[in-house]
């Protein structure tokens, strides 16, 4: 029997900015829904960027993202799921100080990092109205429809840990 694989899950945003936080917000509260679980480490504040992201995630077989997305048009509270595959497009290793997601991942794969392979990275982003603004609570429209997507994400992530 194959070894349990190990699994990190990062809430990306900032906490200070209205509409970003629900990333983190959706991380603290699948913590708590999971409970202690040894080869799941929730890391629930992931406000960094570009190769630093490669410390967080490098030795674990599957990362899980929590974050937001701002669409032209977009419905506050809708929210996307799709693998690190679909954010090849988003690359540029040509310029590692402007290092988005995709090419951190990338650029630790070409230098030997152990990091989960694309199709083992899997995104969740809301779509949110205001990530601009300082506050510490969501905008009425993303709060007043937490629990509808909320309890959608986790249980498509609980499915992905049973995989696993």
């Amino acid at each position: 029997m194959a070894s349990a694989r190990s699994v990190v899950i990062l809430g990306m945003g900032n906490p200070f900015l209205t509409d970003d936080a629900v990333g983190c917000r959706l991380a603290r509260d699948l913590k708590t829904r999971l409970g202690p679980n040894p080869r799941v480490h929730v890391v629930e504040e992931c406000s960094i960027g570009g190769l630093n992201l490669l410390d967080l995630v490098e030795g674990h077989d599957l990362l899980v993202a929590l974050d937001s997305m701002k669409t032209v048009g977009g419905e506050p509270g809708c929210w996307y799921a799709f693998t690190a595959e679909r954010l090849r497009e988003t690359q540029n290793l040509s310029n590692v100080h402007d290092a988005n997601f995709a090419t951190a991942l990338e650029l630790g794969r070409r230098l030997g990092h152990a990091v989960p392979c694309d199709e083992d990275i899997h995104v969740f982003a809301v779509e949110i109205l205001d990530n601009l603004t300082f506050g510490e609570t969501m905008t009425a429209p993303l709060e007043g429809r937490y629990a509808e997507y909320s309890a959608e994400i986790f249980g498509e992530i609980e499915t992905l840990l049973l995989g696993c």
